[in-house]
């Protein structure tokens, strides 16, 4: 294919995404039922499931706009070059390579987040603050702002350097080398990341002794599961929604229970939800979905240097030549609908691999609590009870709340 029919196929893919997302959203949208389950009665009245729909409807509202506005600004810097055009000023300006990229995409990622920024403002203090949920203050959100700046120009800018060295001393086969960098990075995340990663954002304190510790130790001593890391973090400064995860591998394995999620739930619901996570770690999930994700980083990298090889592909965007940064710019784009695909078989194995691990929660310690818990997130979070199944087969790493209630019953 020539440049023109590869500028035909990206521009495509770009508009095709959007409205495939827009009628799903509109198809998850209209599938709210007027019905309160007879389950969540005790915890929904009339006017909350009202809440909850309206809530879901001013997100959605927000979310179209926002990214109606961008497939405007993509579309028209694919149309009409303006990538090549960026391309061109910073290449007239800077000899080295790694320079043209991570100006290059500094740009673009400044250019997006200041498109994004009024949506983003509006999200926060305008519709979760109208329904309760925002604790954001505006120094908080203007913190955050820079230190996402930082983070991505720490991690982003090392990642790329990392890529345009291995692309220059390796031109064949260098995607085995960037898989194994991006393996061991990833590993490293997963391990260091409530060490590193979340302090920056939030603080985190350790349970302190009490009865929740001793009931969450009692637990996983039962199960053969050892956890010393255990964490309360400060959710609270940001968001009322409760939440809690793992993270962390072996003596580093590690559990943050949000502040909010302890406010909220008895300490029987607190230990049933670690028991969920722990069934993850029991039956292997956390081991396969990293070898997966592995295996996808792989295929990614092995496509990237295809798409690299190509000219034509970065001649689509308004290079004179091959450029890494417009390569990489159009296989992020032509890439979609194999990550879609493969985003779409981890969800399948994620919403199974959920089943399973609300059974060992069950079988170990106590199915009631983990209902309740898990009604009492999805209501406090104003979540839909209803969504599409076409939308929960495509973007649902969980299983919806009544499926979840219904086999815990079962079981």
């Amino acid at each position: 294919m020539n440049s023109e029919n590869w500028l035909y196929l990206i521009v495509g893919l770009v508009l095709f995404n959007y409205l495939f997302s827009t009628v799903l959203n509109y198809l998850n949208d209209k599938n709210w039922k007027t019905d309160i389950p007879e389950n969540m009665k005790e915890f929904y009245d009339e006017e909350k499931y009202i809440k909850a729909k309206n809530y879901s409807k001013e997100k959605g509202k927000i979310s179209l706009i926002s990214s109606t506005l961008s497939l405007l600004i993509t579309v028209c810097f694919l149309w009409f070059k303006g990538y090549g055009w960026l391309n061109d000023i910073i290449v007239s300006n800077y000899d080295i390579p790694f320079l043209q990229s991570g100006i290059f995409f500094f740009t673009l990622f400044l250019i997006s987040d200041i498109v994004s920024l009024p949506f983003s403002c509006y999200n926060t203090f305008v519709i979760e603050e109208k329904y309760g949920f925002n604790k954001t203050t505006p120094k908080t959100f203007v913190l955050d702002k820079i230190k996402g700046y930082l983070l991505a120009l720490v991690i982003g800018g090392g990642l790329l350097a990392g890529v345009i060295y291995l692309l220059n001393i390796l031109q064949n086969g260098f995607w085995i080398w960037l898989w194994l960098g991006l393996a061991f990075l990833m590993l490293l995340i997963n391990m260091f990341y409530a060490d590193l990663i979340v302090p920056i954002f939030n603080k985190l304190t350790p349970l302190e002794e009490g009865s929740l510790r001793k009931k969450i130790e009692n637990y996983s001593n039962k199960v053969g599961y050892s956890l010393k890391n255990i964490y309360i973090i400060d959710g609270s400064k940001r968001s009322t929604k409760a939440n809690a995860f793992f993270s962390g591998l072996g003596p580093r394995k590690t559990i943050a229970l949000y502040d909010t999620l302890i406010e909220k739930h008895s300490e029987e619901e607190l230990v049933a939800v670690l028991a969920h996570e722990v069934g993850h770690f029991k039956k292997k999930h956390v081991l396969s979905s990293m070898l997966l994700t592995i295996i996808q980083l792989g295929l990614m990298c092995y496509l990237l240097e295809i798409c690299l090889n190509q000219t034509v592909i970065s001649q689509a965007l308004g290079g004179e030549k091959m450029f890494f940064h417009l390569g990489l710019l159009a296989f992020g784009i032509l890439y979609t609908p194999i990550g879609t695909i493969i985003g779409v078989f981890m969800n399948v194995l994620s919403r199974k691999n959920e089943f399973e691990a609300d059974y060992y929660a069950k079988s170990t310690y106590d199915g009631n609590s983990l209902q309740l818990a898990l009604k009492k997130l999805s209501v406090d979070s104003l979540s839909n009870l209803y969504p599409h199944p076409f939308y929960v087969f495509m973007h649902y790493s969980h299983p919806p709340l009544l499926k979840r209630l219904d086999a815990l019953r079962e079981q």
